[in-house]
């Protein structure tokens, strides 16, 4: 057959099977089916070209995104993806630990805090979280019997303020279902909000994961007896802001009730806030003039023109019989405040300002860096607080028969000094003076003590209910000797009658400078760290 003959074949065939020349079909109907086919296929088609050449990525790295365009990078990551340049030194500890665990079926612990910040003192914070973190994890691996399963240790950023809390918490859910990672724990919970306590509540209801808080220690964020269920599985290892104040009572006994007055930050959503401020109303009930407050910003680390009201509020104060004001307060605010009361009129006036743990940002505030002068102008001024960790607390010195160990305190040390020691594996820079190091490294080690304490017998790897039983069994002979003192937790998961360090700002030195232990309760606990019945 010639290509002609062809060619007409094949129109012949075409027009018996559609009617050649198709014609398109008329009426209003028709014609609406076609405009829509239309727009569909225009859509389809700049859908297309969207997702091929103009979409913006959000994806970081595996297990870590943005979640709009332009935002920061939030999720879970081994060590391989690095949130923020201070981070990079001790990320890169991390990952090579885990590497080394690889194939030996290890145990998943995550460390959950807000990794990237614009403010420099919250940066050097959370960089010392990671450290003490990637200590507990070392120790756990090298330094304890080669005790089973070994840790692998995950970093999960909530993002800022925990806003992203949930897309990490559903990342650490998908670990802890994964026979490949084990996630067993998830550590950290650094600071007292709303947000922070919707992550501890999702993670533990929800997804029934372990949580043991480090730095957190709004009283809201906790079971107890009048909810012993709120947060499943949920263990601290810093004393609250009750237990804060019971201590700093014992400690200040013999302040004159007649010459207090507290100094309170009205804004609410803030637990650490909240708690402080309703402990601190206790301590100064019997204060004979009404509180001084102000309302801080949404974002506590901006300044907004507080330092104009309170230099107004110090006038106040001068005119007053106070000489001991109780701060409850973020510490940009009591920076704000302790530089106008340095300024006051009434200089020959001494003055005592406590406060709560948060307060230890002082000694890394570069804006107070040039301020520590305020303390010594005129009498002076006293900065006192509840630390949740210091050094000196159970250092040579220390001469306590119970409550805490010098010798998980000098192990600490000891790892501390080798890993920042100028090799190529160091850690970076760390220190143990404001005590977040050693919180965040207690509170690894209590979750991994729960791990290893449910991986007995036959028992490979243990479930997520029994790490959270666990905690039930660290008390007495099975306390964890942490590096802040003894963690007895009782039958809620909260620490019980935890050694409180009194410290004060030194402005010779620039740091926090130990005064005491201070107990909860009022006296240090028996030798078998026995759990105090309540009520």
């Amino acid at each position: 057959m010639t290509r002609t003959g062809f060619r007409r074949s094949l129109a012949r065939a075409a027009s018996r099977i559609f009617k050649w020349p198709f014609k398109w079909p008329r009426g209003a109907l028709y014609r609406k089916l076609i405009a829509i086919a239309v727009i569909l296929a225009l859509a389809g088609l700049g859908y297309w070209i969207w997702w091929a050449f103009l979409r913006q990525d959000l994806t970081c790295a595996a297990g870590v995104a943005k979640q709009e365009v332009g935002g920061e990078c939030v999720g879970v990551t081994d060590g391989s993806y690095v949130f923020t340049p201070s981070l990079k030194q001790v990320f890169d500890r991390i990952k090579a630990e885990n590497d080394s665990v690889a194939g030996k079926n290890p145990a998943g612990v995550a460390l959950m805090i807000p990794m990237i910040s614009d403010n420099a003192a919250e940066q050097k914070e959370f960089t010392e979280q990671v450290q003490g973190a990637y200590l507990a994890q070392h120790r756990a691996n090298h330094q304890d019997n080669h005790k089973r399963p070994p840790i692998r240790l995950l970093l999960a950023n909530p993002g800022r303020g925990y806003r992203y809390a949930k897309f990490a918490a559903d990342k650490l859910g998908a670990s802890a279902a994964s026979d490949k990672e084990n996630l067993r724990a998830v550590a950290g919970i650094n600071i007292s909000i709303d947000a922070s306590k919707d992550a501890v509540r999702y993670l533990t209801n929800e997804k029934k994961i372990p949580v043991v808080a480090g730095p957190m220690t709004a009283d809201d964020i906790a079971n107890s007896a009048s909810g012993p269920n709120q947060f499943p599985g949920l263990a601290r290892v810093a004393p609250g802001n009750t237990d804060q104040a019971n201590a700093l009572a014992a400690f200040g006994a013999k302040i004159k009730p007649g010459e207090t007055q507290l100094v309170a930050d009205s804004r609410e959503g803030d637990n650490y806030l909240t708690s402080l401020r309703e402990t601190f109303q206790r301590l100064a009930k019997d204060a004979p003039h009404e509180p001084e407050t102000y309302k801080s910003p949404d974002d506590f680390n901006d300044e907004g023109n507080l330092s104009n009201d309170f230099n107004a509020m110090v006038s106040g104060i001068c005119s007053s019989d106070a000489k001991t004001l109780y701060f409850a307060g973020r510490p940009v605010q009591l920076r704000q405040f302790l530089i106008e009361l340095g300024n006051r009129n009434c200089s020959k006036k001494h003055y005592t300002v406590i406060s709560g743990s948060h307060a230890s940002t002082l000694t890394v505030d570069e804006k107070f860096a040039d301020q520590w002068g305020a303390l010594t102008k005129g009498a002076g001024i006293t900065v006192r607080y509840a630390a949740l960790a210091h050094p000196d607390a159970w250092g040579d010195k220390s001469n306590l028969a119970t409550g805490g160990s010098k010798a998980a305190a000098k192990e600490l040390s000891d790892l501390l000094a080798r890993a920042t020691g100028g090799t190529p594996n160091s850690i970076g820079d760390a220190t143990l003076a404001d005590g977040r190091v050693i919180i965040t490294y207690d509170a690894v080690t209590t979750a991994i003590t729960g791990i290893r304490n449910s991986t007995r017998g036959t028992v490979k790897m243990p479930t997520l209910s029994e790490v959270s039983n666990s905690w039930l069994r660290l008390h007495g002979t099975n306390r964890v000797n942490g590096a802040s003192g003894w963690i007895c937790l009782d039958q809620y998961g909260n620490p019980d009658n935890k050694a409180v360090p009194i410290v004060h700002l030194d402005p010779a030195t620039r740091t926090a400078v130990f005064d005491r232990i201070a107990w909860p309760a009022g006296q240090a606990p028996d030798a078998n760290c026995s759990i105090r019945k309540k009520g």
